[in-house]
């Protein structure tokens, strides 16, 4: 059964599942859906273009769908998607796209904590965790069981990979490839993320080749080309080197923390 304070102001327009539970001085906008047995507690704002999967929990002074913070923005309607299962904590902030029709999305089982925000057209994978405050500018994109620590900012449109972590505090401003661990400022590549990834399963053989690549990547002091040849003649073929190859490849080898080298041997 839906439960909804009367001290709530809900659209009639808005779609609201059954198993719904709404808080006190929450508001409901108009073109808003909100999925089966997700819990929207007090001071939640969910505004115009939220689409809310099920069984979210969404908690006190959240702003769902706000208006873009960018220039380029002309007043079109737009969307903020978010899956199933997630958890978005005290006072985040999620802006809708700033293109008609476009959206934001947040996958499946991830956890937002307080004070994140995450700007327009980005992209969030599924279960990712994103600490107290992290800045997410537009038009970022972060992979699968990704991991930013407490205080992290990611520019406008940097791509971070899946398995990433990425230590507290850090500046993201450039693209982050998979299954790595990233720290300091400036950032600076600091080892697989073995730890998670043995979680997820992985093989120590396959975090060892995983290893193996990022050696020719980031401590060889070869430039990126040639990491990429020693790659593929080096590392025994796996959907985990593939992925790390089609990775740098697919960004223009613009990766974060990559030593400046430009000799070719």
């Amino acid at each position: 059964m839906t439960t909804i304070s009367n001290l709530a102001f809900v659209h009639p327009e808005a779609k609201i599942a059954d198993n719904v539970m709404i808080g006190a001085f929450c508001y409901i906008d108009r073109n808003v859906e909100i999925g089966a047995g997700t819990r929207i507690h007090s001071h939640v704002s969910i505004l115009s273009g939220a689409r809310i999967g099920k069984n979210n929990t969404i908690f006190e002074g959240a702003i769902i769908s706000a208006t873009p913070q960018d220039f380029r923005w002309k007043g079109d309607d737009s969307l903020v998607v978010i899956g199933d299962n997630n958890q978005i904590r005290e006072q985040v902030i999620i802006n809708r796209s700033i293109y008609k029709d476009g959206k934001t999305v947040i996958g499946n089982n991830s956890f937002i904590m307080a004070q994140s925000h995450i700007g327009h057209d980005s992209v969030i994978g599924n279960y990712c965790v994103l600490g107290n405050s992290v800045k997410i500018a537009g038009d970022v994109k972060i992979g699968n069981y990704t991991i930013l620590s407490s205080g992290v900012i990611a520019h406008e449109k940097c791509n971070i990979g899946d398995w990433v972590l990425i230590k507290g505090g850090c500046r993201v401003n450039g693209h982050v490839p998979p299954f790595v661990i990233m720290a300091h400022n400036p950032i600076s590549y600091f080892g697989v993320n073995a730890f998670i990834l043995r979680k997820g399963k992985k093989s120590n053989a396959i975090i060892e080749d995983i290893a193996k690549c990022y050696r020719h990547v980031y401590q060889n002091s070869t430039s990126v080309f040639n990491a990429l040849r020693r790659i593929k003649e080096d590392v025994d073929p796996s959907p985990e080197r593939e992925l790390i190859i089609s990775f740098i490849e697919g960004h223009d080898m613009k990766l974060a923390a990559i030593p400046k080298v430009d000799i070719e041997d």
